[in-house]
Formats: structure tokens, C-alpha cells, sequence
């Protein structure tokens, strides 16, 4: 039995020879089969070194030391994010500025890490994948405090902060549905994509984060310009923003807090090193409201997972996928599957098929004016345009789900509500109605109809002819008419005579009824 245990032992001690770390120098892309975000993205000397040789025993001295990987789990992520800890640290007095900063706040930091326990195990998994350093889990506390549906003024939207160009580069879909600046995997793979993409620019993790606040563009133009002037070009050389020359000292601030609580009198929340949630997958259309529900959930709690849904519908052809917690998946997904019978989305989308008021479009839409407006986020004074998704309730008629064009694609688009008047202009000699029509932009039929005349009727000099201008150009006008009356009443009273009343004028302004020729 005792030869048994020395054997099991000494198998173990063989085997823990696989977990050996690298050793200083070693970098990833020497990894047989490493993959290549690896390469670009982690500069730890303690990444798992695979030997190409036989495996034999190593000594016990060996395998207790710091050179051989735990076999333990992290007590709990932050333990696990320590323990990736990789970029170099910088040191520079606004590190310790923004340490006094966050140390003098502790509700402050209570709230941003108890928002960022739904989402930061997923990150943390993802950088580990990438080979990254685990560092940059930290950079959402820097962007939006972990707030999913944080807006700047600068319109950069969700957790990772990205603006609509830079969101659409990644190819994060931005319509009348959905923002996936918002969503939780979408934005955190694009977030991790360009900041592989800036380390493989610049080469250095600072100038990196620096690009990500600031723009690759203007980083590489501040490089070039201390280049010139044969000066240094690190991030603390550059001559860049106070927002961005704050920006990494804010991100070592918050990784020495979170490598050493205790020195900053902090207390972190405890967060599992397990998932929080898990994807589950849709194939119909269906309502928010309807999810929750089968989840055991709250909306709210269903929206804080699912942030980029603005609708109370998910549409199936455009998110395939959503996130529930990791223990109400099962949940969903059992009662999902017992309830058979029904419809599960109240609502799909119309589009409208020409250019017509919101009033229009709610009649044919069997709305109220008000709930379309508030579903649609319709403003006051404007028409919708062709070809605008709108969201209106879904009929029991309706049987198709939304296609997968209008859900990745759907946009509103408006045009501003023309305000008309009632304005009665002077016709010149010889003009007719298709020539009044042109004067004013407006079309000869409508000119017609409003005077009661044929489309190809001419007018009398000085004769009044009705139509219907927006407010500024009826006032402009109008102000014309007079001028030009009084001109014509001046060139009367200089032939001594008085000018002719218009035949409309001696009609009291009412149009002939008979149709002219």
C-alpha cells in the first residue's frame, strides 16, 4: 500500500511537469500552435510553456516553487485577474492623484464594482482566451463605471464607450431596434478587437489605451511630431489631452486598488470566479416582457444583461441569442418549451410606404398618435419618411416574424413638418398657372385646385391668386404683393388714373367657380 501512495505521487509530480510556466524571454508566438491575438496581445512571462520533448519527473523543490502553475481555481475573480496582471506599471505622481481620488470614495467603488460582477467574469474569460492582460477587464471602470447605457457628450454609448463610426468599423449595428455599442458580447469582442489592434500599432500597452481615448490618429501624429524634434515618444513624453493624459493613471489606480485593497482601506465585493449568465438561443420573435417572465426574472434585471434592446420585442433574424443568468436559463428555457400555444411577440414592424404624417400613420397602423409617437421616438412637427420601420402591434394575422434585413437594418428617417398659410399673391402680365407654380415651388395642379381654375389657365396682370406657402416665404410674399401694389397705384396716380380692380379682387377674393380655358 505504501509503495501504491509513493507511486501515485510520483505520477503527479511527473505530470505537474506539463504546467511549468515560461521562463523570462519566452513570449508566446514561440508557443508551438499559440494562436496569433496571443502574440499580439500578452507580454506576461508567465504564460504556460508546453515541452516538445518527452515528459519526465521533475524535483519536489521544483514543483513547490513559483515556476510551476496552481492546480487550485482562483478563490474568486479578482484573485483571477491579479493573477493575470501583464502590462508594465506606470509610474507618475497623477497615478497616486487618482488613487487618493478613489480611496476618498468608497460608495463610489462599491457601486461600480457590484455593477460590474454581471459582466466582468465573461471579459476576464475573453482576455484569457486572447491572451491579453487581464489588466484591461479594469478599462470599463474608466469608460462608463460599468454602465451599459452610459452616453457621453460625445455621443460614445455602452460600457467600452464607442462612438457610431467606430461602432460601425467593428461592425456593431446601430437602427431603430438595437444599439450593439450596448450589448454585452458584442461591444466587449469589438472593445478587445481594436485593442489588439492598437497594441499591434504602437507595440506598447500605454499608447494603446491612449489611441483608445484619443484616436489612433492623433496618437501616431503626437509620435511623429516628438520624433521630429528628436524627442522621447512614450505616453508619459507625449503632449496629448488632460482627458487622456489622465486616462492610464486612472487605469493603474484602480489595478493597485484591486491588486491591494487593504493599502487603500477599499473593500471589493466579492465576485464568484464562476459565470453570471449564459447565452440561450430564440427563434421566434418575442417580447421582452414575455422573457422575463418564463426566466423568473425582473425586466429590469432581463434589460441590465441585454442593454442594446431598446424595443419591447426581440427580433429572432437580428439576435439569435440572449443573456440570461446563469440559473434562470434552464428555467426559460423549460417553460419556453411547455408553452405551445400562441403568439409570443405583440408587436413587428411596417414600413411605410410613402412620406405621410405621424396622424396618417397611426390610423393605418390602428394607433393612437401618442403611443406611436412614444414607441417610434417620433418628435413634434415631423412627417415620417418613405421607407421608416416603424414599431406597431403585431395582429393575430400576422404570421412571418421580421426579416432579417429590416431587423439588422430598420431606420427611422423624418423630415420636418411644413407649416403652411393661406396667401394670396399678385400674378405679373402674362402668367399663367404653371408659371406661378415655378415662382413658388409648388405643383401646377395644386395651384389649379386652389383657384378653381384649369391647370393651363393664365392669369391678369395684377390679378390675386391664392396659395399656400410656409409660414416664412407666405410673410415674404405677402410683403412683396404690397410692395407691389403700391407700385401699381403710384404708376396709376402718375397717368392720372386709378388702378383696375382684379376680377378676383371685385369677387371679394372668392375664386371663380366657372373653370378657365
Amino acid at each position: 500500500m505504501k509503495l501504491l501512495h509513493i507511486a501515485l505521487l510520483s505520477a503527479v509530480v511527473w505530470l505537474t511537469g506539463c504546467a511549468t510556466t515560461g521562463t523570462p524571454g519566452v513570449t508566446p508566438a514561440e508557443k508551438p500552435g499559440a494562436p496569433a491575438a496571443e502574440s499580439a496581445g500578452r507580454t506576461s512571462s508567465h504564460v504556460a510553456l508546453y515541452p516538445s520533448g518527452p515528459l519526465r519527473p521533475i524535483p519536489l523543490a521544483t514543483a513547490s516553487s513559483a515556476e510551476v502553475a496552481s492546480l487550485a481555481a482562483p478563490a474568486d475573480l479578482w484573485e483571477r485577474i491579479r493573477r493575470g496582471f501583464a502590462m508594465p506599471d506606470l509610474q507618475h505622481e497623477l497615478v497616486h492623484d487618482r488613487e487618493q481620488w478613489y480611496a476618498a470614495r468608497p460608495d463610489y467603488i462599491q457601486r461600480m464594482t457590484e455593477r460590474s460582477s454581471k459582466y466582468l467574469f465573461h471579459i476576464v474569460e475573453e482576455l484569457e482566451r486572447r491572451g491579453m492582460p487581464t489588466e484591461l477587464a479594469l478599462l470599463p471602470y474608466i469608460e462608463s463605471a460599468f454602465n451599459p447605457q452610459a452616453v457621453s457628450s460625445a455621443k460614445a454609448a455602452g460600457m467600452w464607450q464607442f462612438m457610431p463610426a467606430t461602432g460601425n468599423y467593428f461592425d456593431l449595428k446601430q437602427n431603430a431596434f438595437r444599439d450593439d455599442r450596448r450589448d454585452v458580447l458584442a461591444s466587449t469582442r469589438a472593445a478587445l478587437d481594436y485593442l489588439q489592434k492598437l497594441y499591434g500599432m504602437f507595440g506598447d500597452w500605454h499608447l494603446a489605451l491612449a489611441a483608445y481615448n484619443w484616436g489612433e490618429g492623433s496618437v501616431g501624429r503626437a509620435i511623429a511630431r516628438n520624433q521630429k524634434q528628436g524627442l522621447g515618444t512614450s505616453y508619459t513624453e507625449l503632449n496629448m489631452p488632460a482627458e487622456t493624459r489622465m486616462y492610464v493613471p486612472k487605469l493603474q489606480a484602480v489595478k493597485n486598488i484591486v491588486a491591494n485593497p487593504a493599502a487603500f482601506r477599499a473593500e471589493l465585493p466579492l465576485i464568484e470566479n464562476h459565470p453570471y449568465f449564459q447565452t440561450v438561443d430564440i427563434t421566434n420573435d418575442i417580447d421582452v416582457a414575455l422573457v422575463a417572465s418564463l426566466a423568473g426574472i425582473r425586466e429590469e434585471d432581463f434589460r441590465a444583461l441585454n442593454p442594446s434592446f431598446n424595443k419591447p420585442v426581440i427580433m429572432a433574424a437580428g439576435t439569435p441569442q440572449i443573456l440570461l443568468p446563469w440559473d434562470n436559463a434552464k428555467v426559460f428555457e423549460r417553460n419556453l418549451q411547455a408553452r405551445r400555444e400562441g403568439q409570443y411577440a405583440s408587436w413587428t414592424v411596417w414600413s411605410a410606404p410613402s412620406t405621410m404624417t405621424v396622424a396618417d400613420a397611426a390610423q393605418r397602423t390602428g394607433m393612437s398618435e401618442q403611443d406611436l409617437r412614444t414607441l417610434n421616438n417620433i418628435p413634434p412637427r415631423m412627417l415620417i419618411r418613405a421607407g421608416s420601420a416603424l414599431m406597431v402591434p403585431r395582429t393575430a394575422a400576422t404570421r412571418q416574424d421580421v426579416s432579417s434585413h429590416l431587423a439588422d437594418n430598420g431606420q427611422v428617417f423624418f423630415t420636418p413638418e411644413i407649416v403652411t398659410r393661406r396667401t394670396t399673391v399678385r400674378a405679373g402680365k402674362g402668367e399663367t398657372v404653371a408659371s406661378i407654380a415655378r415662382r413658388y415651388k409648388l405643383a401646377p395642379a395644386m395651384v389649379a385646385d386652389w383657384n378653381d381654375v384649369r391647370a393651363n389657365a393664365a392669369f391678369k396682370a395684377g390679378e390675386k391668386v391664392v396659395v399656400y406657402l410656409p409660414v416664412k416665404a407666405a410673410a415674404s410674399a405677402a410683403a412683396r404683393s404690397v410692395s407691389g401694389a403700391g407700385n401699381e397705384r403710384a404708376r396709376a396716380t402718375q397717368r392720372g388714373a386709378a388702378p383696375k380692380k382684379s376680377t378676383s379682387t371685385a369677387r371679394g377674393g372668392t375664386p371663380s367657380k366657372q373653370k378657365r380655358r
